[in-house]
Parts: structure tokens; C-alpha cells; sequence
């Protein structure tokens, strides 16, 4: 069975967002991760963190404004300045919470600029963003986002994530696997999980229709986890699903089948 990382953004919304490591780690988990720390003072994250025993294992740079829609500001070329404090502040956050993996959300196009365009910047942040996380002994991943969910987004497939990372030519860069997203946009998880397994930095699970916990739509999680187990999977794998009831209520998935 792998090893599993509750996303606190997702799981234990029950409770308010500081008081979710310690519910995590009640529940079981010995990690988890989140999608921003950057509302929080990183060093009562800390401690937060290590009162609850849990470890960080990921979490995003800054994205732009969230709550008005901006996933990512990678392939925005005016924002290149913005992109580059934000990378900063998140290695900052990496080091105080000993979090040794950071993903970079590429984002939406602004209307007006050419694919080509943000492409081209999305290719040369991300060699800022991977030279700086390289120095800093950290991992730095792409993730790519259905366009069902996300409109508009510059990376959606596994096979448009993994040139990038070729283009980008940086060893420090790796895929961000989601489960959810891949079932959407292109199924066939299996055989593209064992297939680029070395580019693969991280994987995060949810089941579709949905995007709720495992078992609740058509993934067949108990092979997948078998899976991950027979090709040699070693990483977390995070849990970024909608409980469709309580936290503690969606986590029978977990008992051995």
C-alpha cells in the first residue's frame, strides 16, 4: 500500500485550517500538504506542524489572485517580477517548514497573448523557478489541470507536461501526477504511471465524477494502489479529493481490500 498525504485543503474542513494537522495526524496521516501556507506566519506553521508530528511534503507557489479565478501566473509575461518574488517567498516557507517539494501551478493565459508567447515564458520561469529550488535542495514540480474544471489552462495533458519538462531541461523538474485530472483528460492511468515513473515527483488521487474520495466513482483505486506498489512507487501520494460527508466518515478506502 503506498504511503498517503492528507491535502488540507480538501480534507478536514471541519475544521479551521490550523487545527487540521493535528486532525490529520488523529486520522492516521503521517504528512500532508496544501495548496498555499502564505496567509499563515511560516513559523506558527512550524509549529503547528510539529506539535501535530506531521511532516509538509508539497505545496504550491504562489499562484496569483485565487479567489478571482488566476490559477498560476507562470505563462504571464507582465508578471515575471511577481513570478519571481513568489518563488522566493515559497522556498522561504520550504525551508522553515522543511518541505522538500514545491509545485508550480503554469496558469491561464491573460487574453491577448499568443501560445506562443506564454509558452515561451512558462519555459523561462520555470528555469528561474527550477535553477533557484536546485540551489535551495528542493524538487519543483508541473501539474497539469483538466480543462472541464480549469478553462483555459496552458498544461492539461501528461504527455503536454512532460514536453515542457524537456524544453525546460532541468533535472530538478518533475511531474506532478493527479489521478483526477489524468482520468479526465486522457485515462489509460496504469500504463502512463509505469511508463514515465522517473519523471514522476509526486501523485495525488480523487475519484471522478466528482473529485470526491476513492471508491466513489470508476477509478479501480485497489488495483491502482497495487500498481504503485509493483512498479516501485516510493512517494507520497497526496489526498486531494471533496469528501462527500465528513473527513473521518470518506476514509474507508484505506483498509485493505
Amino acid at each position: 500500500m503506498p504511503k498517503f498525504s492528507a491535502n488540507l485543503s480538501f480534507l478536514f474542513a471541519e475544521h479551521a485550517f490550523l487545527e487540521r494537522f493535528s486532525a490529520a495526524r488523529r486520522a492516521g496521516f503521517s504528512a500532508v500538504e496544501f495548496h498555499f501556507p502564505y496567509a499563515h506566519d511560516s513559523a506558527v506553521l512550524a509549529e503547528v506542524m510539529q506539535t501535530a508530528d506531521v511532516e509538509v511534503v508539497l505545496f504550491n507557489l504562489p499562484a496569483g489572485n485565487w479567489d478571482a479565478g488566476e490559477r498560476g501566473i507562470a505563462c504571464h509575461p507582465q508578471r515575471r517580477a511577481e513570478f519571481q518574488e513568489g518563488v522566493a517567498q515559497a522556498i522561504d516557507y520550504a525551508h522553515a517548514l522543511d518541505c522538500p517539494r514545491l509545485n508550480c501551478l503554469v496558469g491561464i493565459p491573460p487574453a491577448g497573448v499568443s501560445p506562443q508567447l506564454a509558452r515561451e515564458t512558462l519555459i523561462e520561469n520555470l528555469r528561474f523557478a527550477a535553477a533557484a529550488c536546485g540551489k535551495a535542495g528542493i524538487q519543483l514540480l508541473i501539474e497539469p489541470l483538466n480543462t472541464r474544471d480549469t478553462p483555459g489552462f496552458l498544461i492539461s495533458t501528461t504527455r503536454a507536461a512532460l514536453q515542457l519538462i524537456a524544453a525546460v531541461g532541468a533535472d530538478q523538474l518533475k511531474l506532478q501526477y493527479d489521478v483526477y485530472h489524468a482520468q479526465v483528460m486522457e485515462g489509460d492511468l496504469a500504463h502512463t504511471l509505469e511508463a514515465h515513473l522517473p519523471l514522476i515527483g509526486h501523485i495525488q488521487i480523487a475519484d471522478n465524477p466528482g473529485r470526491h474520495e476513492p471508491g466513489t466513482g470508476e477509478i479501480n483505486f485497489p488495483f491502482l494502489f497495487r500498481h504503485l506498489d509493483a512498479i516501485g512507487y516510493t512517494g507520497w501520494v497526496g489526498c486531494e479529493y471533496k469528501p462527500r460527508g465528513a473527513t473521518m466518515d470518506s476514509l474507508g478506502w484505506r483498509a485493505p481490500a
